[in-house]
């Protein structure tokens, strides 16, 4: 699938019936991780062709794939050469989203694509100081920005874009990002309590799971929208509750551990980490399968083994492996970004036939119920997150439906940093509760079988107590 996606990408830059028809291809990525992934993967190709130049792999004759050889070295000229290519790096003035924008300038500099551009984007400045929330918020960003990590104090090209009184939907509100409007009437007046049947803080949901003793805990959503914090306050309840919690991580832009701190009792942080599993998997399956063979017949399965596709199947086998975790404890999985994520539980249905192929065994017990257990909501019980706003809301419902197609029901959804929640006095801050309001009324109402609304909090939700606060609704 990552490879007919990027097939469609090079047809933007290498096609020439399709880039005489355009000045400019502006691309919207997926998050940084898998768009680092994704650029990465012609390399990655490119090398197992050259090591493996006949024979099949798992997306079938390599021959097919070699023709498109060419096409994967024009379109990498294209992206790195300056004149014709610049990446702009999207940010918010916030330490996790600033580290994460260094990490893909680094390596996009290290994949050639050197003409990179800065965009600071929802940078908030305070119209009354008097707001203990405006006030911290915008020393917060200040901080973050004075503290900018070296690979992005580097770009020498950045835009700032303000925090804007209203979400920016529609033309007009696209053009205000360009040219930001004067706050026309400000209002004081004090913000209207959460919808009516919605809950602050996750204190009601942990109970509920705290109940059963064991399971399978999942946060899904958008990238941004704050899983990682999510999951990790959530894991931080249960361990305190006196219950074994595993806490770990499907996201390649995992900070899980830097959410939490210090080690906390009951509480073990893992990741899933896809070349130690693919080095490990090989390994196993070299072992296994490829003790009795001849040397012909263990050649050709190392080069099976050093596909691309190897990863996918050594990832899948630990996301499984995990999950099989929750008989007898709480494993909560921060995962990935939605599509990503999805691809990942699809894979179900396809991974036990690719793991034959290249063992000529019967798939572990654990990946034969995976499907079983997401699919039960007595053991796994899974969290959308999202944001006020129209994007996180419409792609979570997608998400969703998409998860009803395979028989998965989530548990509930959490509305993370909430103006409404948080009760501001700023004028700027006021207005952007009036924009919000409508989703958290959607949400309540059309989507979510349980609902959490979390606050925007003064400080940055990092450490114990200020996770344990996302729970308790303090």
């Amino acid at each position: 699938m990552e490879i007919a996606a990027f097939n469609e990408f090079v047809a933007l830059l290498t096609d020439p019936d399709i880039t005489a028809r355009f000045d400019h291809v502006v691309f919207d990525t997926a998050p940084t991780g898998h768009t680092l992934r994704l650029l990465s993967l012609p390399s990655a190709w490119s090398d197992f062709l050259v090591t493996n130049p006949g024979g099949d792999s798992c997306l079938g004759p390599l021959s097919e794939l070699g023709a498109q050889q060419q096409r994967y070295a024009e379109a990498m000229g294209v992206l790195a050469t300056p004149a014709r290519t610049t990446i702009a790096l999207v940010t918010r003035p916030e330490t996790g989203a600033l580290s994460e924008a260094a990490r893909a300038a680094a390596e996009l500099r290290a994949l050639g694509i050197t003409e990179q551009r800065l965009v600071v984007n929802g940078e908030f400045t305070a119209l009354s100081l008097d707001d203990p929330l405006a006030a911290a918020w915008q020393q917060r960003a200040q901080d973050a920005l004075a503290n900018m990590p070296t690979d992005l104090a580097e770009i020498a090209d950045v835009d700032r874009v303000p925090l804007l009184p209203s979400l920016p939907m529609g033309i007009s509100g696209l053009r205000d990002m360009l040219d930001p409007p004067l706050l026309a009437e400000p209002n004081t007046g004090e913000v209207n309590p959460v919808v009516d049947g919605d809950s602050t803080g996750l204190a009601e949901q942990v109970d509920e799971i705290a109940a059963s003793g064991r399971g399978l805990v999942m946060t899904m959503g958008k990238g941004g929208v704050g899983k990682t914090t999510v999951a990790a306050a959530l894991a931080v309840a249960l361990a305190r509750r006196g219950h074994p919690v595993t806490l770990t991580t499907t996201d390649p832009a995992a900070h899980v551990a830097s959410a939490i701190g210090p080690e906390v009792e009951n509480l073990e942080i893992t990741r899933i980490d896809p070349a130690a599993e693919t080095a490990a998997y090989t390994d196993s399956v070299l072992a296994e399968a490829g003790a009795h063979l001849d040397d012909e017949g263990r050649r050709l399965l190392l080069e099976d083994l050093r596909s691309p596709c190897t990863e996918e199947i050594a990832v899948f086998h630990a996301f499984a492996r995990t999950v099989a975790a929750a008989a007898d404890r709480f494993v909560v999985v921060d995962t990935a970004p939605t599509g990503h994520t999805l691809l990942l539980l699809d894979a179900s249905r396809s991974y036990q036939r690719q793991l034959a192929q290249q063992t000529r065994q019967e798939p572990p017990a654990e990946a034969v119920e995976l499907l079983n257990r997401l699919t039960d909501p007595d053991f796994t019980r899974i969290l959308l997150v999202t944001l006020p706003e129209a994007t996180p809301v419409h792609e979570a419902a997608a998400l969703q439906a998409d998860l009803a197609r395979a028989g998965i029901k989530p548990y509930g959804w959490v509305v993370n940093q909430s103006l409404t929640a948080a009760g501001p006095t700023d004028p700027l801050l006021v207005a952007r509760v009036g924009s919000e309001r409508r989703y958290l009324t959607e949400v309540a109402t059309e989507h979510a079988p349980r609902t959490a609304v979390l606050p925007f909090t003064a400080t940055a939700p990092v450490g114990v107590e200020q996770l344990s606060a996302l729970v308790t609704g303090g």
